[in-house]
């Protein structure tokens, strides 16, 4: 018995000293830990900034999506962000009459593959200073450096500034943002 405790324990040992077994480097977002080994859902529920973005998220049918393997990118509006929105915005988006426009939204906030921060700064250095990222909408994001900062410019003019970079997710990364993006 002794023997296989000892064995038990030195397997343990190299398997995290070679890195196979590891703590989850986690980040704080909204007052939450955000685990890598979750879904970009099952985190997003466990954050305080992001209850409305959770909600629209559920209103439009897009929990099993973003549960699903993805990758996915994600550019994540704080409730902050959308309270920048004209009054009763949200309220209405989140009507099941609304619930084709809400899903238009929230995918022009999703692109396809996972995008680390750097990935992006990446895109935009080879693009000459702007990059043009596709959405899951179909629409198109065009990203570029404010200082350190990484800036999003919507379909309509409007811009958005990554707050919160690199939140690892099983299925892909979110980027926090402070401001709805507009298709």
């Amino acid at each position: 018995m002794k023997t296989s405790l000892k064995a038990a324990a030195a397997l343990s040992l190299s398997l995290v000293a070679s890195g196979a077994v590891a703590a989850e480097r986690t980040v704080m977002v909204g007052g939450a830990a955000m685990y890598p080994s979750k879904t970009i859902v099952d985190n997003a529920v466990n954050s305080k900034d992001h209850t409305t973005l959770v909600a629209a998220v559920q209103a439009a049918g897009l929990v099993d999506t973003l549960k699903g393997a993805g990758p996915f990118t994600v550019f994540a509006p704080t409730n902050a962000a959308f309270a920048k929105l004209p009054a009763g915005t949200v309220d209405n988006l989140v009507k099941p009459e609304n619930k084709e426009t809400l899903t238009t939204v929230l995918t022009y906030h999703v692109v396809p593959g996972r995008m680390t921060a750097k990935d992006v700064a990446k895109a935009i250095k080879a693009g000459g200073g702007k990059a043009t990222l596709t959405t899951v909408q179909g629409g198109t994001l065009t990203a570029s450096m404010m200082g350190n900062k990484i800036m999003l410019t919507d379909a309509k003019g409007g811009m958005s500034h990554v707050t919160q970079g690199d939140v690892l997710q099983s299925n892909g990364v979110i980027h926090v943002v402070d401001t709805v993006l507009m298709p």
